[in-house]
């Protein structure tokens, strides 16, 4: 393979996670974005569905959301110019055997008021009355134009001299003389500074570095899509959920959204539903409404990767000379992307992080917590 002249830095995984970090980055540094597949965005960034849900993940998440919102509501102008969040809304319902789950996150949640079982019904009609024990509403939360970021990203990258290879899956990773030598299915390339943004390969791509893996855990995520009920008009529905998380349910494009909530441990791969676990999913949404699913118009399935403590790990590897990871998002990836690309560039160029969330944040992100 010949051997490319050296980047600043070299991204791996051209996902939400490293097109946003490239946005940043590229103009200030000589940037390359290494995609394994066909096109940016084939595995998790491309089948999410995600909601903006302030109240959703720990502590971490929730102030990484916080700080992604403006960027939201109001993209650069060179990313989109329309808002990249529309109303959705978010109805939490429990049954009796989830008062514990539903005390904790009215105790810990900002913005989601309790409703009455009537309310619930009102603003959701196939739900079932007598399924509720107890109800809230979050009118914050708002459908995320997935597809707009992510291009709008990709698009500034490019303009600003990013240079996008794909088909370029890494093969071999060597840190040599201070850059570090990369060999892919599309050639060989240096890079003084790698950003690991490898989704559920993150830690396939530490061990190619030399690296011991943090313990990423790829879970996959289904969904089901079916018809609208007869006689209703969904699209005004907010996004429904069982506060156990046994299932959800999302509008979109006049049909709904089914899940089983899954998350069962996988390998890395290109990852299809579970037919008896998306079946499981259905029958619990048909128990708590009074719509029987008689048809599936498709499904598919996608990978949220974890770390144990279910905090992305963002910042250098300790262990490794400018090694950066950027993974492990899990399924709050989308929505807090702006903000944990901003802080992927700002530590990458060593500048200030105080400004988008406190050093608190930073340092539960850090890689270090695996490294002690």
């Amino acid at each position: 393979m010949t051997q490319a002249a050296a980047y600043d830095v070299a991204i791996i995984g051209g996902g939400i996670a490293g097109a946003g970090a490239g946005a940043m980055l590229c103009g200030d540094r000589r940037c390359l974005l290494l995609e394994a597949e066909d096109q940016p965005g084939h595995h998790s960034t491309g089948r999410s569905a995600a909601v903006f849900i302030l109240n959703y993940g720990n502590a971490p998440i929730w102030a990484l959301t916080r700080a992604s919102e403006s960027y939201l509501v109001s993209p650069p102008e060179d990313i989109s110019e329309h808002t990249l969040l529309s109303p959705r809304g978010h109805l939490a319902l429990a049954e009796e055997s989830g008062r514990a789950q539903f005390d904790a996150l009215l105790g810990e949640s900002q913005g989601l008021d309790p409703v009455t079982p009537e309310s619930a019904v009102a603003r959701v009609p196939i739900v079932k009355q007598d399924s509720i024990f107890a109800a809230a509403y979050e009118a914050d939360a708002r459908d995320i134009d997935i597809n707009g970021l992510h291009q709008g990203w990709l698009r500034k990258f490019k303009r600003s001299g990013g240079e996008v290879c794909t088909k370029a899956r890494v093969t071999r990773l060597a840190h040599k003389n201070g850059l570090w030598e990369i060999e892919t299915g599309a050639g060989a390339f240096q890079a003084e500074t790698i950003v690991n943004a490898a989704g559920a390969w993150a830690d396939k791509v530490a061990e190619m570095a030399g690296l011991a893996p943090v313990g990423l855990t790829p879970m996959r995520r289904s969904i089901a899509v079916i018809p609208a009920p007869e006689g209703h008009d969904v699209m005004a529905w907010p996004l429904v959920s069982d506060v156990e998380e046994r299932w959800y349910m999302k509008p979109d494009a006049g049909h709904l959204f089914v899940s089983p909530a899954d998350e069962d441990p996988v390998e890395p791969h290109d990852v299809y539903p579970d037919d008896m676990v998306l079946a499981e999913g259905v029958h619990r949404f048909e128990t708590a409404t009074s719509v029987e699913v008689t048809r599936v118009l498709r499904s598919w399935a996608g990978l949220r990767t974890f770390a144990s403590d279910r905090t992305p790990v963002v910042g250098f590897d300790p262990a490794a000379e400018n090694f950066f990871w950027l993974a492990g998002q899990g399924g709050y990836g989308i929505q807090t992307s702006p903000a944990m690309a901003q802080v992927a560039a700002a530590l990458i160029m060593g500048q200030p992080t105080s400004d988008i969330v406190s050093d608190e944040t930073i340092s539960a992100l850090s890689p270090a917590r695996f490294r002690t």
